[in-house]
């Protein structure tokens, strides 16, 4: 559980700099593609979006890591395979939001 806890801090923490727009265009944090990239006019609401997205991920993997651990008698293995399904499941969402928010410019 600890180390689900501290990835949802992790990347909650690493959201926040995207969502107030103190991150520039660079090659190693935020939404990194080709469009963003080369339009700052772009990077900017487009990792302010998907940094929200990013937030309230991490925000479900930090639930659902508390939340499973409390079911009666669930195995080591059942618990993180269902955290991790879970954090698939919002990421994807969240990336898929992000992409389509994205192909509006």
């Amino acid at each position: 559980m600890i180390t689900f806890l501290i990835s949802g801090f992790a990347l909650a923490t690493l959201s926040v700099p995207l969502i107030l727009g103190k991150i520039p265009p660079n090659g190693l944090y935020g939404f990194r593609v080709r469009k963003t990239m080369e339009h700052p006019e772009i990077w900017y609401p487009v990792n302010q979006y998907g940094g929200k997205w990013l937030f309230a991920a991490s925000l479900c993997l930090i639930a659902a890591s508390i939340a499973l651990r409390l079911v009666p008698g669930i195995a080591l293995e059942t618990y993180s395979l269902a955290v991790l399904a879970v954090w698939v499941i919002v990421f994807s969402i969240a990336m898929c939001a992000s992409i389509r928010y994205l192909n509006g410019y």
